[in-house]
């Protein structure tokens, strides 16, 4: 897969889970029309622009099915496609594709969708030296294909999982009492190779933390105004990060406040699928 994320990453068992979900014991449906092993051939068709991504995942769907399906492509993971393109075209026992169809199709539109808004995202802060991230809103069980797609899409991946990372966010910054304080215990819990950012949501908080010699501080639910005056406190002292907000349409004037980079969870809880379909299955004779 491109950018060799999905290569070291064991994803068999989402799929299963996922077949598990929409087979209980049998497809009905496909079993009265087609009883016996036939083989057919069908079209993965394109019906709006968009960023393709996840046929690895599209392909793999059927081939956990059914080893002997094969899916020639036309367009590979992070290619823009247009409204009416055949993106591939797959081959096999029809009644393993017309099983397998509904999930396939489900994981490779929703991470279709995401590469799209990303890519959207990623164009507008397009020379702004300000670079685009994910977060963990991501779906339960889904974060390794949702990341995945946000760097198809041309983001960049936020930290992983919590084991990635400290991000102090306001209960830790409750818990420990102050921005200071939650600085000076992450610093000496953690390695010394690990960064520490943490999350301000007005000036006096971001002055502690500038104080407390945090890493990376995140400027959360800051209006463009404050954020502009957060970025000329920090002065080079440590990385800026905005979140909370951010849409599409806010982009543009959030790629002009000369911050680090800007985080969405929009990328992964909202962006909508990309429209495709299988369509025009026939025999192979």
């Amino acid at each position: 897969m491109k950018n060799g994320v999905m290569t070291i990453v064991k994803w068999d068992d989402a799929i299963i889970s996922a077949l598990k979900e929409d087979i209980t014991y049998e497809d009905i449906s496909t079993q009265a029309v087609m009883p016996h092993p036939t083989a057919v051939s069908v079209d993965l068709i394109c019906k709006q622009d968009g960023v393709i991504c996840g046929l690895d995942v599209f392909e793999r769907v059927f081939t956990l099915l059914d080893s002997k399906v094969i899916f020639k492509r036309f367009a590979e993971d992070g290619d823009p496609v247009k409204a009416g393109s055949k993106i591939g075209v797959l081959t096999g026992d029809g009644r393993v594709i017309l099983s397998g169809e509904r999930t396939a199709l489900n994981f490779l539109q929703r991470m279709s969708g995401i590469a799209t808004l990303t890519a959207q995202m990623v164009k507008v802060l397009k020379g702004s030296g300000t670079r685009l991230l994910d977060t963990r809103k991501t779906t339960p069980n889904m974060r390794v294909f949702e990341k995945y797609a946000v760097k198809c899409g041309g983001g960049t991946n936020h930290r992983y999982n919590l084991s990635d990372g400290i991000l102090l966010k306001d209960n830790h910054i409750d818990a420990a009492g102050s921005v200071k304080r939650a600085i000076e215990m992450a610093r000496e819990y953690a390695p010394f190779v690990r960064k520490i950012e943490v999350e301000v949501e007005n000036l006096e908080m971001l002055s502690e933390a500038i104080e407390a010699g945090a890493d990376i501080i995140m400027l959360d639910n800051m209006d463009n105004e404050t954020i502009k005056k957060a970025v000329e406190m920090v002065r080079g002292k440590a990385q800026t990060e905005v979140s909370g907000n951010v849409t599409l349409s806010r982009l543009e004037e959030l790629s002009k406040l000369g911050v680090d980079f800007i985080s969405a969870g929009a990328l992964t809880h909202s962006a909508p699928i990309l429209d495709l379909s299988m369509k025009n299955l026939h025999p192979i004779k």
